[in-house]
């Protein structure tokens, strides 16, 4: 499966646990949700992954910790806030240059309409092509 389809995947599984739940909950249950789902459609999903980090040649195991990590390609950050803030893409692009994926998305569910808590964030200079679906938003 190619990493737009899995973007696919996640979003629209996203976006029917958005319409059927709304916003405001805790991420936690989203995130349970959203890899219940995306497990349904026979996609390999693991939940609070650690990316170590390394430090003076030291590694730091856990020093962060993915959502989500789709088929080992596609990262998948969860908020449910008011709005996502410079510092949550920021967050998201560290934890991407850490995995050494190339592709995330950073969905928060606590929007009205969850298509503008949508955004793709890539790890290199020259973007891959995306579907028109996942040009939602740009990082900054």
């Amino acid at each position: 499966m190619e990493t737009n389809e899995i973007s696919d995947a996640v979003v629209d599984s996203a976006m029917r646990i958005h319409q059927q739940l709304g916003p405001c909950l805790l991420e936690s249950v989203y995130q349970r949700i959203l890899a219940y789902e995306l497990r349904k459609e026979n996609l390999e999903v693991e939940s609070e992954v650690p990316i170590p980090d390394e430090w003076d040649g030291h590694v730091i195991d856990e020093s962060f910790r993915a959502d989500l990590i789709v088929e080992n390609r596609v990262l998948v950050e969860l908020k449910s806030v008011e709005s996502i803030k410079p510092v949550h893409k920021k967050q998201t692009l560290t934890y991407l240059k850490l995995s050494t994926l190339q592709v995330a998305l950073l969905i928060n569910f606590g929007t009205a309409l969850l298509k503008d808590g949508i955004h793709r964030i890539v790890n290199s200079k020259e973007k891959p092509s995306a579907s028109p679906r996942l040009r939602v938003r740009n990082l900054q």
